[in-house]
């Protein structure tokens, strides 16, 4: 099976953590609406591109909400939800921050938010590595 698509993915969403994370170490801080928002969508892509990637189900769309889509994810296989917390937890942010809620977030959100999203793309890495999805690096 051809899985250039996902390594495509991989690549490409691990690039951008990485500008985040180096903007982070730089400035010590970014906006947090815009990183939330980022670290979500960026999240959606590798769920939606190992979707793609096992063919099996229906694939959501980069426009639902993520709670949707991990659940598309974690339909039939709930050993998925070792990172449901961290995909609710990114969704919190976003939910504060639309209340107004910025009193109810910790301390350096922002950074919480990165740390998530490359928690996620480790332990879905990780993961297709084991399914040989993704070579061994």
């Amino acid at each position: 099976m051809d899985h250039t698509p996902l390594i495509h993915t991989f690549e490409q969403v691990d690039a951008q953590i990485v500008d985040l994370e180096r903007i982070l170490n730089a400035r010590g801080s970014l906006p947090l609406q815009e990183t939330v928002e980022h670290a979500m969508l960026l999240t959606k892509r590798l769920i939606i591109a190992y979707i793609a990637d096992v063919g099996e189900k229906t694939l959501p769309a980069e426009s639902d909400e993520l709670l949707d889509v991990f659940k598309a994810l974690v339909k039939s296989d709930p050993s998925w939800n070792t990172i449901r917390d961290n995909c609710r937890e990114l969704v919190y942010y976003r939910n504060c921050l639309d209340m107004e809620r910025s009193d109810a977030l910790p301390q350096h959100p922002e950074k919480m938010a990165v740390r998530t999203l490359r928690h996620i793309y480790l332990f879905m890495k990780t993961r297709c590595m084991r399914e040989e999805r993704l070579e061994m690096a």
